[in-house]
């Protein structure tokens, strides 16, 4: 479904997309504003965020930028105060917003453990609990936060990330049960290997990765963004009306194949001293 212009921009619901000026999110963005939502789009980076809302407007959205840290609550209320200003209503939250690199557990500083920790779970944490204001307003209010598969699995040269989309899990189905009665669901999808500007800088940083990770896919590819901004766009819609708490897993059925054990090989452990 297309933006009906003719519709009036206060009937118009709201989609707020973390990490929504650049590969995953902007996707996931792009499919939301395709069903006629209109966007708040926010990310640490005003350059992603003035680009990504450039090419998110030809679809005929409205698309709000703001520079939020969301490891920082007073800027994440500061989001939701720009989103009921601008807006006055949203309906659709996406907890997109993500830090990982791949680096073996004994590799890894403190401040890389709590810069991904902090995006990833303090960030889900503030960004849903601000807009809960917002979201109780919306007759069919969702929220869905992006996780991973290692969540529930092992993942080597993840650590910091595994246990933070872990933590994210169990939030959202902690959430799926306290918001139930104000009406707003809450579920997760569980993105297998996406490649994008972005993943291919952190994670798959040479062709042998890429190989390895391809040959643990039993589909024999990467993701797509688009793969997983359908799955987000289902979740949010009526036709998920009576899901809540779940989690929806795409990644080309790897969790169930061989999985990211190969990948150890890329990244082994020093030596004990």
């Amino acid at each position: 479904m297309t933006p009906d212009s003719s519709t009036p921009a206060a009937d118009r619901p709201v989609a707020l997309v973390t990490g929504g000026g650049t590969g995953l999110g902007k996707a996931i963005a792009a499919a939301l504003a395709e069903d006629g939502y209109d966007l708040a789009i926010a990310s640490r980076s005003p350059e992603h965020l003035s680009a990504g809302a450039v090419e998110l407007r030809k679809t005929g959205a409205r698309v709000l930028e703001v520079p939020t840290d969301v490891r920082v609550y007073d800027q994440v209320e500061r989001l939701a105060g720009r989103v009921e200003e601008t807006f006055g209503r949203l309906d659709v939250l996406v907890n997109n917003a993500a830090g990982n690199f791949v680096q073996p557990a004994e590799r890894i500083t403190p401040n890389g453990w709590r810069a991904v920790v902090g995006i990833v779970l303090d960030g889900t944490f503030y960004c849903s609990r601000a807009a809960l204001p917002l979201l109780r307003r919306s007759p069919r209010a969702s929220v869905v936060n992006i996780v991973a598969a290692y969540a529930w699995m092992a993942g080597p040269g993840t650590a910091h990330s595994a246990a933070a989309k872990a933590g994210v899990l169990a939030l959202t189905r902690t959430l799926a049960v306290e918001w139930a009665p104000y009406g707003i669901r809450v579920n997760a999808v569980a993105p297998g290997p996406i490649r994008t500007e972005g993943t291919d800088r952190q994670l798959w940083v040479t062709p042998e990765i890429r190989d390895a990770v391809t040959r643990g896919v039993p589909l024999g590819r990467f993701g797509t963004p688009e793969d997983i901004a359908e799955a987000v766009r289902f979740l949010v819609s009526p036709r998920a009306a009576y899901v809540t708490g779940e989690v929806l897993t795409v990644d080309g059925g790897q969790w169930l194949g061989k999985g990211v054990m190969e990948l150890l090989e890329h990244f082994p452990p020093e030596s004990p001293r």
